[in-house]
């Protein structure tokens, strides 16, 4: 991959800074164009070798090259493979011991020629561990010493000295996305294997049953049809509860309605006061909206979002509630 460096003159205002983003942007852009016009010859060979390695994929990288397989790393191993990084500098002083027989070691360096990473290299082949490059240089003594080389050609760094990694450090990180992703595609790593590894944040929880963060039915307003307005809130009076949603089942504990606060002020604001004094089921909204155990919770956010509501029973398959989801529960993780 090569294209000509075009030197960004120093710029000043707002304006000229804008564009000197732009062209920075814009050079990175073109270089992924470029990488993805041209996947190394090495790239499907690299994969096969990941597919089938019985141990785990050690990423190794100095300076900018080793933040970039840090992350590279991490993207493998939450994705389905096993994956550890080590950094080459403590390597050489002890840490080769980290690397067992069975692992692949997926090393990164622009010009293949990195001091720390060479300086492994006579360790690794001897030991017979397999070496897979990402670098610049298939010429160079990385690549001359690696099993695979995913070689993407010379790139122009960005900005106006055209020196820091930057660009190369870009194709770098889309050639390792490229590696880790293909490869969870081919052993059809699948939703329920990435939330194991993401329990998480909100990723996490939007990835998890409905079960795992709903109300559960101890904690709910539950009522049957043929209970009054007021003997439900009057039973209920005092329980702390952030939700007024009450949950209306048949004598055969099926989920029929619910009643919510919304339907309450309703019948204030129309002065319907006396039907505080007649059964719930006359006032609740019939078959609303519910979501089944079982279910992903980024379901659940979207049948709140799309139907607008603001409360979501979760049932089994036969039709009784076993707790109730608030949209106060999960609106920071929407």
């Amino acid at each position: 991959m090569s294209s000509s460096a075009r030197k960004l003159q120093p710029v000043v205002g707002g304006f000229g800074r804008i564009q000197s983003a732009k062209a920075i942007v814009e050079q990175q852009a073109q270089a992924l164009e470029q990488l993805a016009a041209g996947i190394p010859a090495d790239f499907d060979a690299a994969i096969e070798l990941l597919l089938n390695t019985q141990g785990s994929v050690i990423v190794t990288g100095m300076g900018k090259a080793g933040w970039i397989g840090q992350k590279i790393s991490a993207s493998l191993a939450s994705t389905g493979t096993r994956s550890h990084f080590l950094h080459p500098a403590e390597a050489i002083h002890g840490d080769l011991g980290r690397i067992a027989a069975d692992d692949i070691v997926l090393a990164l360096s622009n010009s293949g020629e990195t001091g720390e990473i060479v300086t492994l290299l006579p360790t690794l082949n001897k030991f017979d561990i397999p070496v897979i490059a990402i670098t610049a240089r298939a010429e160079s003594t990385l690549g001359q010493h690696a099993t695979l080389v995913l070689d993407y050609g010379k790139v122009p760094e960005s900005g106006h000295l055209g020196l820091a990694p930057s660009t190369s450090t870009t194709v770098m990180l889309a050639l390792g996305d490229a590696l880790a992703l293909t490869v969870s595609d081919a052993k059809t790593f699948q939703a329920d294997d990435f939330a194991k590894f993401h329990p998480g944040g909100s990723l996490g929880r939007r990835l998890s049953m409905v079960e795992e963060i709903m109300r559960p039915i101890d904690k709910c307003r539950l009522a049957v049809e043929t209970e009054t307005i007021r003997e439900v809130y009057i039973r209920h009076q005092g329980e702390s509860r952030r939700t007024g949603a009450v949950m209306v089942v048949s004598t055969s504990g099926k989920l029929t309605g619910i009643f919510t606060d919304s339907d309450l002020a309703r019948l204030l604001e129309r002065q319907q006061d006396f039907q505080f004094d007649n059964p719930i089921a006359e006032v609740m909204t019939n078959n609303p909206h519910t979501i089944e155990r079982g279910t992903r919770t980024e379901l659940a956010i979207e049948t709140l979002a799309c139907r607008n509501i603001s409360e979501l029973p979760v049932i089994c398959a036969d039709q009784k509630p076993i707790g109730l989801i608030d949209i106060t529960d999960v609106v920071n993780i929407a």
